[in-house]
């Protein structure tokens, strides 16, 4: 039934819309579809009557995925389709004018359907652009921001509108992607957005200056939230990286960025002292440029924590003038003899022997090799030895990398030096060598390498090396590089670490590296199989740098050669460590479950991501409950204690992160300024799990072994969360394991304070002036309790507190720090404390002191429904909570 022609009566459109929805709302379609085909066919105006119908209809109700108007024009675009002359240019202009703006009027759905088949049904890109930006403003001054960027993206009008009067809105409404999406493709506007953002990360940058600026906006209180530099700064670098954009063009960003890196350097030298101080001064130098303001927050942090001498060294280094420098450094400068005036290489280098210390070798693990088997390769001729001898068939390679750590300024940095281990040798392929890196036969080699099927090369979190490859090597991006007979023994290691295989009593102890620093990653592996684990000192140095050290040196070949003692190690005897015969089925044999359980899946709903441990999620319905991840353990799964659990929380779960640490869990959490993917990165570090949620899932499941990536949802409560993970991982929780772990630091080691000391160290640092005819000792109670401190002896403890216990004789009576630099933080102890406690717990790594209170008893009800409880477990729990 055709149309019918102009001026004939037909049929009423308001009839019609009554009509439809009245079968909407019965929900009979099959009956709306039938009365819309021919309802049309009755319009004397089809297109007109169309935009009276969808005037009339009513917005998105309860219970709907859609509205009756998207409705309506989908079955309008059926009917056209067999009626190829309904169109707008069978109307007069003035007509199709018309029309078109009232078309253009109904653009407040966001629904991309309707927008995207009004858009073509009246052809609105064919209006002239003034009236569509008039129609775009209409929604923005409505405080329709979000509806206003789609129609404008929708008609293509980015150009014709300011940047900031649509993005700001969308940014402080939370709707940054929106944003995102509207410059994207532009770059102009892609510079625009990022540099607006980069100066909202300026140190002097106020929210009040938005308001003063943008008044009519209206702006929630969680939009706002998200102005801070912090996370502005992620998003930054973010954005940086998706556009491809300059770095120079967002300074702000750029120096908090820098800020920050050089507190952690700071940190790391100072309060760790994981670093040396080679590194440590080659990466100061690196992180704070020629950033003048830096150089002055350098000396100021350096006057913190080294004093006047070496503050003034790096003042002079810098030339810092005379009215930037503290109090007191420029004094010290003019005292300073000449020897100390000038910081530059210390010649330890050159004297370094290849051979290390006797107490580094019982300590660490060794490469069976001299200095002479060690073959640096800078040219084309030294490359040709090197392929002779690597790839030979049947071979096997130890594959490591190491490049400049930038920390987060760029993404991913460029391989510096590729470290090949055969047996008896290893090359040092130096990238940093003048035209070597780009040189024609060093990426074939490498190319070659890789795609040769018989010849094994072993890795360990091969994931970032091949990124790092592709950042050398752009040209990998159009031919990636084929990989065959590639073992990561990262996957092998992770499945030791399933298993749980405990070696004998007899077995190698831990080795501590640093203070109260556990082995982790590939040093944890080396450990567990060899006996020693790895001497990570120089992990963080300047691999760009030349020449490079001996310790560097012996470093890097450590990092490849240990991968072939592993492999022979684990290939000897495979059993006792729980694994296969043939450990290069490994990878293969976890292809294959992950293809048979998508057919399992076919029978049994949601049960995919449970074996797969990819994702914790909540059950979506009754019927589901005990098979999604986190209500049951898989069958396989053995019960662990939480010290054997080790994840890395993302920035969005610090609040799990802070729940799993209070009941032990070994736990990492990203701060907001750190980008999601250094999860990834310690993940495969130290063999930890990666619990996340939301967007980061995706991307961060691919860089991770199988079942190293768990996402959580984020609409659930953290104490939620964390009962979740622990059922997950079948975490045998027990009243013992809460506040085993420092909930600041993640340290497991305390030290046990008894009052009458804690009193003395508060007297000795100024706490208790005024004081002193307090009685803080309550001597006949200590007695009964047995709590006196005697020299060398550890005050009993609570017997339902599972950790580590350090003799306090290890705290320096003068300035009350523990051997790793942290001093007492006596000033968090509330003198009316001192009355009601006898017994104070002092984290050894970071000071941070903590007594019993009700605290424990509330963690204990929280989480009873995971507790494992003993008869002996309730006697202490109990006794706890009376103290």
């Amino acid at each position: 039934m055709d149309h019918m022609t102009p001026g004939a009566a037909g049929l009423d459109p308001t009839v019609l819309r009554d009509q439809l929805f009245e079968l909407w709302n019965r929900k009979d379609l099959q009956t709306l579809h039938l009365a819309a085909l021919q309802g049309f066919s009755k319009l004397s105006e089809p297109l007109e009557a169309l935009l009276t119908i969808l005037e009339g209809c009513p917005g998105k109700q309860k219970g709907r995925s859609h509205t009756l108007g998207l409705h309506i024009l989908l079955e309008f675009l059926t009917w056209m389709k067999e009626r190829p002359q309904v169109t707008l240019n069978s109307l007069l202009e003035h007509q199709a004018l018309a029309l078109q703006q009232r078309a253009l009027s109904l653009m407040t759905d966001t629904q991309t359907n309707f927008v995207d088949n009004l858009i073509n049904i009246y052809q609105l890109n064919s209006l002239d652009p003034a009236i569509l930006r008039l129609s775009v403003m209409r929604l923005h001054a409505l405080h329709c921001y979000k509806e206003a960027a789609v129609l404008s993206m929708k008609l293509k009008l980015q150009k014709e509108l300011n940047m900031e009067e649509m993005c700001v809105p969308l940014i402080l409404q939370n709707q940054l992607p929106m944003a995102e999406s509207f410059v994207t493709g532009y770059n102009d506007l892609e510079q625009q957005l990022v540099t607006l953002l980069d100066s909202w990360c300026h140190p002097y940058f106020r929210e009040e200056d938005i308001y003063k600026r943008f008044p009519h906006f209206s702006v929630t209180k969680h939009g706002m939230s998200q102005i801070q530099a912090k996370i502005l700064t992620k998003h930054v670098f973010r954005l940086v990286e998706r556009f491809n954009i300059d770095q120079g063009l967002c300074p702000n960003a750029l120096h908090k960025r820098r800020l920050d890196s050089l507190r952690f350097l700071m940190y790391k030298r100072f309060v760790e002292k994981s670093m040396t101080d080679e590194n440590w001064s080659d990466h100061v130098q690196y992180v704070v440029a020629d950033d003048s303001e830096l150089q002055i927050n350098l000396v100021e942090m350096l006057l913190k924590y080294c004093g006047f001498d070496k503050a003034s060294q790096w003042s002079l280094r810098y030339n810092i003038p005379k009215n930037r420098l503290p109090f007191g450094v420029w004094e010290t400068q003019q005292s300073l003899p000449p020897e100390l005036q000038q910081i530059g290489p210390t010649g330890s280098e050159k004297s370094e022997e290849w051979r290390p210390s006797r107490s580094h070798c019982q300590n660490f693990y060794q490469v069976p090799l001299t200095k002479d088997k060690v073959h640096f390769v800078n040219s084309p001729e030294a490359l040709r030895k090197c392929r002779n001898i690597v790839l030979k068939d049947g071979g096997i390679v130890g594959v490591d990398m190491e490049w400049q750590p930038t920390f987060g300024c760029i993404s991913t940095q460029k391989v510096a030096l590729i470290q090949l281990a055969v047996l008896d040798q290893v090359f040092l392929l130096d990238l940093c060598a003048n035209g070597f890196c780009q040189h024609s036969d060093t990426i074939n080699f490498i190319k070659t390498l890789f795609s040769q099927r018989n010849i094994l090369k072993l890795g360990y979190g091969m994931s970032g090396d091949l990124k790092s490859l592709i950042a050398t090597w752009h040209q990998l991006l159009e031919e990636p590089l084929k990989m065959e007979a590639m073992l990561d023994l990262l996957n092998v290691h992770q499945k030791i670490q399933r298993r749980k295989v405990n070696r004998t009593h007899n077995g190698p102890q831990e080795v501590l590296v640093g203070k109260n620093s556990p082995e982790k990653g590939l040093s944890l592996l080396v450990q567990q199989v060899l006996g020693r684990p790895l001497d990570k000192t120089e992990q963080m140095s300047n691999w760009e740098k030349r020449p490079l050290r001996i310790s560097q040196i012996r470093y890097a070949v450590a990092d490849a050669y240990c991968l072939l003692d592993v492999y022979s190690a684990l290939s000897s005897n495979p059993a006792y460590f729980g694994l296969p015969a043939d450990l290069r089925s490994i990878s293969s044999s976890q292809s294959e479950n992950r293809g048979t359980k998508k057919q399992k899946d076919k029978q049994a709903h949601g049960k995919q991501e449970c074996q797969g441990a990819q994702r914790v999620s909540p059950p979506s319905s009754n019927t589901e409950k005990g098979l999604l991840c986190g209500e049951k353990p898989s069958e396989d799964t053995p019960p662990i204690a939480p010290q054997q659990l080790r994840v890395v929380c993302d920035n969005m779960l610090q609040g799990l992160g802070r729940y799993l640490r209070c009941l032990g869990v070994d736990v990492l959490m990203l701060e907001n300024t750190d980008d999601h993917r250094e999860a990834a990165t310690l993940a495969q570090a130290e063999g930890r799990f990666i619990l996340t949620c939301g967007q980061p899932f995706q991307s961060l499941r691919s860089q991770v072994g199988e079942g190293r990536c768990l996402s959580l949802d984020c609409s659930e409560k953290a104490r939620d969360q964390a009962v979740r993970v622990l059922r997950h991982f079948n975490v045998q929780l027990t009243p013992s394991d809460i506040f085993s772990r420092c909930q600041a630091c993640n340290s497991d080691q305390y030290a046990a304070v008894p009052r009458k000391d804690m009193v003395r160290m508060l007297k000795q640092k100024g706490f208790l002036q005024g004081q002193d005819n307090i009685d803080y000792t309550q001597q006949q109670e200590e007695e009964k309790l047995g709590r006196i401190l005697t020299p060398g002896v550890t005050p009993e403890i609570p017997r339902y507190v599972q950790c580590q216990w350090a003799p306090l004789s290890g705290l320096d009576p003068d300035t009350l720090t523990f051997p790793g630099g942290s001093p007492v933080q006596l000033h968090a102890v509330p003198p009316a404390l001192l009355p009601r406690i006898s017994l104070f717990y002092v984290c050894t790594r970071c000071g941070k002191v903590f007594w019993e209170g009700s605290h424990f008893g509330r963690v204990l009800s929280m989480f009873q429904d995971v507790l494992h409880i003993t008869d002996e477990d309730t006697e202490a729990a109990a006794a706890a909570q009376q103290n």
